[in-house]
C-alpha cells in the first residue's frame, strides 16, 4: 500500500523546515482527544527559509501564485510532520481556508487555492480533498501572495 510519505518521495518534493511563528501564536494545535489538527495559516516558504511575496494580479502572476501555494502546502506538511511525527498519521483533510493577497480586479482565487489543494491531493489520495474556502483579501501578512489554515483528522499514535 502506497503511504503519503511514498507519494511525497514520488513527488521528490522536499519539504522545508517549519516555519517559525511570526507572531503569538502556535503553528498547531493536535486536539489528541478528538484526533484533530487545527493548522494555522502558513505561507509559501522557499528552502532558504524566506517567503515568497508580492500582490496577485499586480506583481505576481496567477501560475506564480498558483506555485507559491504549492510552497505554502509543503510549509504545512513539514509542521504536521514536526507535531505528528509522521505525516502518515493523517487520515483526511478536514477543511481548508485559503486566502490570496489580490487585487480588488483579480478573479482566479479558485485557480491559485487549487494550487495548495493539489499537493494536498497528490500526497494524500482522495482524502486529500476535504471543504475549502478560498477568498481574497487586500493585503496578507509580510505582503506573501497566499496563505492557508486547515483542519486535519489524524490517526492516533506517534508524537505526543
Amino acid at each position: 500500500m502506497t503511504t503519503p510519505r511514498d507519494r511525497l518521495e514520488k513527488l521528490r518534493a522536499e519539504l522545508p523546515s517549519p516555519p517559525k511563528p511570526a507572531g503569538l501564536y502556535v503553528p498547531a494545535v493536535h486536539l489528541t482527544n478528538k484526533g484533530l489538527l487545527y493548522i494555522s495559516g502558513h505561507g509559501p516558504t522557499l528552502m532558504s527559509g524566506d517567503w515568497v511575496k508580492g500582490k496577485v494580479g499586480a506583481d505576481v502572476t496567477t501560475a506564480e501564485a498558483r506555485q507559491a501555494a504549492r510552497l505554502t502546502a509543503l510549509a504545512m506538511l513539514a509542521t504536521i510532520e514536526d507535531v505528528l511525527g509522521d505525516i502518515n498519521r493523517v487520515k483526511r483533510v478536514v477543511k481548508s481556508l485559503c486566502m490570496v493577497n489580490a487585487t480588488p480586479t483579480f478573479t482566479d482565487h479558485i485557480t491559485v487555492a487549487n494550487g495548495f489543494a493539489e499537493v494536498l491531493q497528490e500526497v494524500f489520495g482522495s482524502n486529500g480533498v476535504g471543504s475549502r474556502s478560498a477568498v481574497g483579501m487586500g493585503s496578507l501578512p509580510m505582503n506573501i501572495p497566499f496563505e492557508a489554515e486547515s483542519l486535519i483528522e489524524v490517526q492516533p499514535g506517534g508524537k505526543l
